[in-house]
């Protein structure tokens, strides 16, 4: 059984940073796809960045510029380097693994950013 287990969530200020994980365990065969989503009250989940084993990274408009995302494939491990939060950052955000045969989802990591 696959599970995705995010850390680094919290509170933060407006213009603080924030590093978030994503450790993908169990048998996974030929991971195409590692991204990050989020979902603010209210609101749909959306994408905030993916890193693909092909064609590279892909960001929302709204995050580039302040967002790195990246992949240490030996680990099966995906990362977001949030730097210059804003509040309208403030959301659950979700990892998500895409391999050849399923799509996974981790369970959710807060994140707050205060005005």
């Amino acid at each position: 059984q696959v599970q995705l287990v995010e850390s680094g969530g919290g509170l933060v200020q407006t213009g603080g940073s924030l590093r978030l994980s994503c450790a993908a365990s169990g048998r996974i065969f030929g991971v195409n796809t590692m991204a990050w989503y989020r979902q603010a009250p209210g609101k749909q989940r959306e994408l905030v960045a993916a890193v693909h084993s092909v064609v590279g990274t892909n960001y929302a408009d709204s995050v580039k510029g302040r967002f790195t995302i990246s992949r240490d494939n030996a680990k099966n491990t995906v990362y977001l380097q949030m730097n210059n939060l804003k509040p309208e950052d403030t959301a659950v955000y979700y990892c998500k693994l895409a391999s050849m045969s399923s799509i996974y989802w981790g369970q959710g990591t807060q994140v707050t950013v205060s005005s």
